[in-house]
């Protein structure tokens, strides 16, 4: 029995949020990102789109190619939210759901035909997240993750379209090799160099030579041209959590040297977690006093990944615990709630320079497999051992 794959995609999800909040702007080209000259494009409309608005550009760069564009500061709670909420719409419904991001879903409907027609379940189960919602989602239906999202990507927005077996390569190769999702853009500056444009060029070569060229990467790429991917959909447990603490060998209240081991644990488990390709919408704290009572405080956030988000909660729920100013044998992070899915960037503070040093040293981190190698200055003073729990 072939697979039945679903991808889901809410359509400019950002964007659609913010005109559910503020329907005066519909129809009007609105950017949704930092309002200085130093914010970058978080998510544009379609009308915006169309003078060739991109995402991660600088917002200044942006309104020189939309000079009408409203640019808003977006609301992360109110997104959170509403991605919750979709989340539990369609998990009601769905035999099997991963929740790939903040705004994209896999299902795994093999054997609804037999039953229930798969492109009818999953369009109607579209037009409820709509109904119950507002928002509108594009979806593509196939035979495996890879071209399921690639056939969602084509109908947008507010579109569907199901691609057969026996139509899988026909719809892969003419298209660039730039739309096979994982591919990067120097991954592709790199095939694009070597006269690789298009996915068929790409899936007649011999899978030894992408290998020699791109390694364990180049194999992966040459499958998904053929059109295999054998990835499941994988529920998503959100029981799981990354944590690190630590337990003194003389208890402490010096202050300085507690928030700067707080911030190079918090730097610690966020690298790990990205490396896990999650984000979290969860933090807690841990501290123990030395007449052993423990104390935990945790916030909800909106989904996340940055370590400066992520930082500054953290210190808020120590500051918030740490009221008896006495010794403490230990503290704890943890993060949790977790959804799949990379960086999320955050409006208020990142810039496209910041953007690129958080992913230079990630992979520097990874290349020594050492998620210490690079910190903030303050958290070289904090040498901790740490425990990571999963589970």
């Amino acid at each position: 029995m072939d697979r039945q794959i679903v991808h889901l995609d809410l359509d400019a999800f950002y964007v659609n949020c913010t005109l559910l909040k503020m329907p005066e702007l519909v129809g009007r080209p609105v950017i949704i990102g930092g309002t200085s000259n130093r914010g970058v494009v978080i998510s544009s409309s379609y009308e915006a789109r169309k003078y060739g608005v991109q995402t991660t550009m600088p917002t200044r760069f942006a309104k020189q190619l939309c000079p009408d564009a409203i640019v808003i500061l977006g609301d992360f709670d109110m997104f959170t939210d509403y991605s919750n909420l979709v989340n539990e719409i369609i998990g009601e419904k769905a035999p099997v759901l991963e929740r790939a991001s903040i705004d994209e879903f896999y299902m795994d409907v093999s054997g609804m035909d037999r039953f229930f027609g798969c492109h009818q379940f999953t369009s109607e189960l579209t037009q409820k997240v709509l109904k119950e919602t507002g928002l509108r989602m594009s979806f593509g239906l196939s035979v495996n993750k890879t071209v399921a999202k690639m056939a969602t990507n084509y109908s947008k927005p507010n579109g569907n379209l199901r691609i057969s077996k026996p139509e899988v390569q026909p719809f892969l190769d003419p298209q660039s090799v730039r739309k096979i999702p994982s591919i990067g853009e120097v991954t592709y500056k790199l095939l694009r160099r070597i006269s690789i444009r298009q996915i068929k060029t790409l899936r007649q070569l011999p899978i030894e030579s992408m290998q020699e060229l791109l390694g364990k990467n180049g194999v992966t790429l040459w499958k998904k041209a053929n059109g295999i991917d054998k990835t499941p959909v994988i529920p998503f447990s959100e029981r799981k959590s990354i944590s690190t603490e630590r337990t003194f060998d003389k208890d402490t209240q010096n202050l300085p040297e507690l928030k700067a081991l707080l911030i190079s644990m918090v730097e610690k488990v966020a690298f790990q977690m990205r490396d896990a390709n999650m984000l979290c919408s969860t933090i807690s704290v841990r501290i123990r006093y030395s007449n052993r009572d423990t104390e935990t405080k945790q916030a909800k956030i909106p989904f996340t990944s940055n370590d400066d988000v992520l930082l500054e909660k953290s210190l808020e729920l120590f500051d918030k615990l740490y009221n008896r100013r006495m010794l403490l044998r230990l503290i704890g992070v943890k993060l949790s709630n977790f959804v799949y899915g990379s960086h999320q960037i955050n409006m208020f503070q990142d810039t496209t320079k910041m953007i690129n040093l958080y992913s230079a040293m990630d992979r520097m981190k990874k290349r020594f497999d050492n998620p210490t190698l690079i910190r903030r200055a303050v958290g070289f003073s904090a040498h901790e051992n740490t425990l990571i729990k999963r589970g």
